[in-house]
């Protein structure tokens, strides 16, 4: 970037590109309630039992990304689909780096079923199975952006099918779906987005993929099999799109993208799990699962979660 393109970028941008976002969120007043409402959350997820146990049920296990900022997000999304789906659940936590003593206590207190794999021991799997003298590219990704830490954190080094999920995530109705799905896995599962949010060109997606790119895949569920990811495969494909096309906070949701296009999917249907649901719907949610994406989370911080403790308390 050129200096004029640095002072325009300081000067008008950057300071209009905010005001957007805040606009988008109420303005500074209506995001100072959502924060106070947000913080509300984070005190009442401490305050949450251990997840229920279900009897004669066959548990699901489910693996989520969490740290110190999000795990109030992850105890509610737990605890939601535990109650909806009456069925024991397991959840493996993936440790992004700020997992501390304290957080960890958040975490497990929720029940045996929990457990975590804290970074230390991801970090030593990433030097004995992905070196950076062989993955360059995946490597520097993992240091700087989080979020393909849910394909390789989850998936390196293991076996079977997995369901990943975000955290940012409530359910309200039973998840029929996604218990049929885990009970006999046969090919990917993905959510629909509100809008395509890939990063990068459909042309170069459909290159590396082989194949023509599916519409609107969001990763916040997402059932992959471990073994059937190519980690050769994956560090040439994100080497290439950042060389033609940079990098890209959707990387991880283009890799995705790229995977299940190669095969049959199983696609969560978008009137069922909702990804950035209305007013109106968190006011009174008729879908089986919400994902607060974007400017949901005022929705979410504010009525979302208040409406899951007001039903599903024991």
């Amino acid at each position: 970037m050129s200096v004029l393109g640095k002072i325009l970028y300081q000067l008008w941008h950057r300071p209009y590109g905010t005001m957007r976002q805040s606009l988008q969120h109420g303005g500074p007043w209506a995001e100072r309630e959502t924060g106070r409402q947000r913080r509300e959350m984070e005190i009442a997820a401490a305050t949450l039992p251990p997840l229920p146990e279900f009897p004669g049920t066959k548990p699901i296990t489910l693996h989520l990304m969490t740290g110190r900022r999000f795990w109030y997000q992850t105890a509610f999304c737990l605890h939601s689909f535990a109650r909806s789906a009456g069925t024991t659940l397991h959840a493996v936590i993936y440790d992004d780096g700020s997992i501390d003593a304290t957080t960890a206590h958040l975490l497990t207190r929720l029940g045996p079923g929990v457990t975590i794999r804290f970074q230390s021991e991801l970090r030593a799997q990433l030097d004995r199975l992905l070196p950076a003298a062989r993955f360059p590219v995946l490597r520097e990704r993992w240091e700087n952006y989080p979020n393909i830490r849910k394909l390789i954190d989850v998936h390196l080094g293991s076996t079977g099918w997995k369901l990943v999920i975000d955290s940012d995530l409530l359910f309200f109705r039973r998840p029929d779906l996604l218990l049929a799905w885990a009970a006999t896995p046969d090919r990917p599962l993905h959510a629909v987005d509100c809008e395509e949010s890939y990063g990068y060109s459909r042309p170069l997606l459909a290159k590396l993929a082989g194949a023509p790119i599916p519409s609107l895949v969001n990763v916040g569920l997402c059932g992959l099999r471990s073994e059937a990811l190519d980690w050769a495969e994956l560090e040439a494909w994100t080497a290439e799109l950042q060389a033609k096309e940079k990098t890209s906070y959707y990387l991880e949701q283009a890799l995705v993208a790229i995977i299940t296009a190669r095969q049959p999917c199983t696609v969560a249907p978008a009137a069922d799990y909702v990804t950035l649901p209305t007013r109106a719907e968190v006011l009174t949610p008729r879908a089986v699962m919400h994902h607060y994406v974007a400017h949901a989370k005022r929705w979410y911080f504010r009525h979302g979660w208040r409406h899951f403790v007001a039903s599903a308390q024991p």
